[in-house]
């Protein structure tokens, strides 16, 4: 088959997938009560089918030009180093940790040091820190954030501190005046989780540029996706290295996907284990993992990270239309505050009912679900009450009352770019229904 006919012949399928893409993806009609108004979707279009064809049928489907290239300007949105993409944010999560933890790195963190995070989070932002034996220090959050308490920092901090790992919850910003000014006081590395913050800002800084590590989720109820993903970022030249290698099954070779025969160290068949000579791409040098994703899913997110802004916007556009609205009833509902400093780009919007309602969140859950309005809860609530964490061995910093709470009280709706305005009314519209029960 010659140049001209292949060329043809992709325009005529990705033309054919289009057609059909768009028959499937034809929005109906909003009709109140009977459309479902999910709390996420993926948003996408003929771009990023057009794209993930075109990678298809180049036959190329592990990790090449693609993903280099996002990770490219996936670091450069930040201002940062490197960008490393994996397969989940919580892949993102294991390797940052896993990272820290190797023997390649001269300031490592070692089994028993003590890791302080707080009680209200997601599962895998919890468990790198169990899975390579270090010890959680378990703070409170504060009710109006989600966030970490920065007020029991102190109090946490111990000879055997090495770190923390920090959740922008539901986008909101942490306290990073007083985190770094904590972290800096005490010589101790930050892992920043943004899995749910992604363009969130602090002062004016993207959160992602603060840790040592940053972390990102591309699963599609983020604020971009690739179907699955994540990824990290770091400054740090030798903790990328570690962190490929980890994400490559251990791998010390760290040669593109293009890279010459002899390597891109030219020196890819000298290498030697026990006096063997052994090939470069065929050394572990750490005990790793296989955590990579798709070039496909790279050719997806370059679609994406283009329309980012406008996902951000309008997140941000529909979160104040149905904060405008609800405060109305903040006698019953402790609203989301935003921290000075802080410019929140929105995962979802969040409630907590006060204390002494006359309804609880069994009610107000099921009758929003009755009604086509999916809710979630806070992740995990207080993680140390989950049945896989009862018995882990871990310091508690006081009572986590507030972590309690949001476990028994909180929980959250969508806002994503793909709800209409008229969805958000009538969400508005079910909330004064629900409420005016009980005035």
């Amino acid at each position: 088959m010659n140049k001209v006919n292949e060329s043809v012949i992709r325009e005529r399928i990705k033309k054919m997938i289009i057609e059909f893409f768009n028959i499937k993806k034809k929005k109906s009609k909003f009709i109140p009560g009977k459309t479902r108004i999910l709390y996420s979707i993926a948003n996408y279009n003929e771009d990023e089918i057009n794209a993930i064809i075109d990678t298809l049928l180049d036959g190329w489907f592990g990790l090449g030009k693609k993903a280099e290239e996002f990770e490219r300007i996936f670091s450069q949105f930040f201002g940062r180093e490197k960008a490393i993409l994996v397969n989940s944010g919580s892949s993102a999560n294991l390797l940052a940790v896993s990272s820290l933890c190797s023997e390649q790195f001269k300031e490592k963190i070692n089994p028993g040091d003590e890791v302080i995070t707080p009680a209200v989070t997601f599962p895998t932002t919890f468990n790198p820190i169990i899975q390579n034996n270090l010890k959680p220090v378990v703070v409170d959050v504060k009710l109006e954030t989600y966030n970490l308490n920065v007020d029991f920092l102190e109090s946490a901090v111990s000879e055997k501190t090495k770190l923390i790992v920090l959740p922008h919850t539901l986008g909101i910003p942490n306290e990073m005046d007083a985190i770094m000014d904590f972290i800096e006081d005490h010589n101790i590395f930050l892992i920043e989780d943004c899995c749910d913050a992604l363009g969130s800002k602090y002062d004016n800084r993207l959160v992602g540029t603060f840790g040592i590590f940053s972390t990102f989720s591309f699963y599609p109820a983020h604020h971009m996706t690739l179907g699955e993903g994540g990824a990290l970022l770091t400054d740090d030249l030798i903790l990328n290295k570690i962190a490929r290698s980890l994400r490559d099954w251990g791998r010390d070779c760290y040669c593109s996907w293009n890279s010459p025969p002899e390597g891109e160290c030219k020196s890819r068949f000298d290498f030697r284990i026990d006096n063997i000579p052994y090939d470069h791409k065929y050394i572990y040098s750490n005990i790793g993992y296989n955590l990579k994703p798709l070039e496909l899913q790279a050719a997806m997110g370059l679609e994406q990270i283009k329309k980012l802004p406008d996902f951000i916007k309008s997140r941000k556009r529909n979160f104040n239309l149905l904060y405008n609205e609800i405060k109305n009833y903040e006698d019953f509902f402790i609203l989301p505050e935003v921290p000075k400093k802080a410019d929140v780009s929105w995962f979802s919007f969040p409630l907590t009912l006060r204390d002494n309602t006359p309804f609880n969140r069994q009610d107000i859950i099921r009758f929003l679900e009755n009604n086509g309005i999916q809710t979630r809860l806070i992740f995990a609530g207080n993680i140390l009450r989950q049945p896989a964490y009862r018995n882990i061995n871990c310091k508690k910093i006081g009572d986590l009352k507030n972590s309690d709470k949001i476990m028994k009280d909180s929980f959250f709706i969508g806002i994503h770019p793909g709800m209409t305005k008229e969805m958000l009314n009538y969400i508005i519209a079910k909330f004064e229904e629900f409420i005016k029960k009980y005035r």
